[in-house]
Parts: C-alpha cells; sequence; structure tokens
C-alpha cells in the first residue's frame, strides 16, 4: 500500500501502472468503516489496481459545523487499508491540491435528480459532489468506480454526471453494508452514545415495516405511517420519507406495476443527520 498526498506524486505512481491492467476507484472522506472495506475489497476483486481517495470535499457541505465535526482519521484508514492489501494506492490529497486558491463547485444540470430528498434539504450539496467526483475521475482515470448504495441518491448523480460529461467509467453501486442490529454503517454513527447507536436500529425497522406495506397499501398510507412512527419516538425526528421513481428520483403519488421504487429517509439524533434507504419491489 502507497500514500500519496499531491497531484503529481498520485501522477507518477499512475504512469507506472501497465495501461493493459484494469484500474478501480473507491472515493471517500475517510473515516473508514466495514462499509468502507466491502467496496474495497469488491474493487480488488475486479482490478488488478485499486487507488483509494481520501478527501473531505468541502464544496459538498451547507453546514460548517458538519463540515468542522467530520472526523479525520487518516492514520486509521491507512491501518486499516493496509491490512486488506498492499495493491493499493491511497491518494489522501489538502484542499490546496485539489482546488488550488477556488474553492467552488461547478453548476451542473442533473436533469431534476438533485432537486429532491438531499438536493431539497442540503443546497448545492450535488454540485460540490459531482465537482469532487469529475476531477478525481479526471486525475485517476479509472476504469470502474465504486460507490455504496447507503447514498443511493448520490450514486444516481454520478452515473448522471458520467453522462453528462462522458467520462469513460463504470459506476458500480454496491449494497449498503449495515450495523449488527440493522443502523446503516456511516462514520457520523460513531459520534452516537451507544445507547442511541443501539437503538438506532429503529430506522431500519421502520424501513422494512414501510416495505412490507407497500406492497399493500397505498404510497400516502405508507408515508403517512412513517410519519406516525416519528412523531411517537422522543429520540428521532424525520427529516424527510421519501417514496420514488428509481431511475428518475421522482416522489411517487401512485403505484405502477412497470416501475421500480425505492424508499428514502433522513432522520435526526443527537444533533446527527442519518440517511438510508432500501428497494421496495
Amino acid at each position: 500500500m502507497l500514500l500519496v498526498k499531491t497531484v503529481n506524486e498520485l501522477k507518477d505512481e499512475l504512469n507506472k501502472i501497465d495501461d493493459s491492467t484494469n484500474l478501480g476507484m473507491v472515493p471517500t472522506m475517510g473515516a473508514l468503516h466495514q462499509g468502507h472495506m466491502s467496496l474495497i475489497k469488491k474493487a480488488l476483486t475486479e482490478n488488478q489496481n485499486v487507488v483509494v481517495s481520501i478527501f473531505v470535499n468541502p464544496t459538498q457541505f451547507n453546514n460548517t459545523e458538519d463540515l468542522e465535526k467530520y472526523p479525520k482519521t487518516l492514520v486509521d484508514d491507512v491501518d486499516l487499508i493496509s491490512s486488506i492489501s498492499k495493491n493499493i494506492i491511497v491518494f489522501a490529497p489538502s484542499i490546496g491540491e485539489i482546488y488550488q486558491d477556488r474553492v467552488k463547485s461547478k453548476i451542473y444540470d442533473f436533469a431534476g435528480l438533485d432537486k429532491v430528498m438531499e438536493g431539497e434539504f442540503r443546497d448545492n450539496h450535488f454540485n460540490g459532489v459531482g465537482t469532487i467526483i469529475e476531477a478525481l475521475f479526471s486525475l485517476v482515470k479509472p476504469k470502474r468506480a465504486y460507490f455504496g448504495e447507503k447514498d443511493f441518491q448520490q450514486l444516481r448523480i454520478i452515473q448522471k454526471l458520467v453522462e453528462l460529461q462522458k467520462i469513460p467509467v463504470e459506476v458500480i453501486g454496491c449494497e449498503i453494508v449495515r450495523e449488527n442490529h440493522g443502523l446503516a454503517m456511516s462514520s457520523r454513527n460513531e459520534r452516537l452514545s451507544p445507547t442511541i447507536r443501539q437503538n438506532a436500529a429503529f430506522i431500519y425497522e421502520t424501513l422494512k415495516t414501510a416495505k412490507h406495506k407497500f406492497g399493500m397499501e397505498s404510497v400516502l398510507n405508507v408515508k403517512d405511517w412513517v410519519a406516525k412512527q416519528f412523531k411517537n419516538s422522543t429520540d428521532f425526528k424525520l427529516e424527510y420519507f421519501e417514496i420514488t421513481d428509481v431511475e428518475t428520483l421522482t416522489p411517487a403519488k401512485n403505484k405502477n406495476i412497470n416501475i421500480k421504487y425505492r424508499a428514502f429517509i433522513a432522520v435526526y439524533v443527537e444533533g446527527v443527520r442519518l440517511i438510508d434507504n432500501i428497494a421496495l419491489n
């Protein structure tokens, strides 16, 4: 495993890689957990070489306090990566290396994918995501890139970005990895107290029941039921629960047998914002 921190160092190492071999990439913001490890392991099984980027991207945070609190654990992250393979380049640049003296996001037309759910509550978030991913893809030029489905809306937007910018990379979505009790793995989970972290299984249990109800009841009834569950909770505050078309992320009003749907949720607990989602059909 090799750690590089500058663009020039990265280019030097990438130039040593045989063009005939496949290069995979796993973009991360660090504070790595087993969810990230599952992406890296998948990348290693499908590519001879893998780049893992660790970069807390400022342009995708609309809340400066959230940016400041985001955990930075590079030493631990590198140790974790090196424990699974030596055949990985870890790219951990500074903000200056990526943005120079202009920390600003580009503006994209994501055809409405960015206007709902996370986009509604996190202004300009997905322009920031698009900016950093386009920059990383331009530097690394991977054949394949791996993203977790926990951030399913982000996954769809990155797929759209690749289409818009005609970037020759295959974007691969990977299943959500969960803690033993069902909470979707996230770097933010570390900020929860042990009791609340265990109780946060409530989020996934609610999603599973919503999926069951979706097979028998209307979209409106399912949404109303979820809202009531959180209204009765003293610890968890619901920011949104939405059922959408998987392809367009358009919120559903009625069910169509020819459309695949997914349920999305965002919840606040102990000042920490958690998101999750589940396939409905």
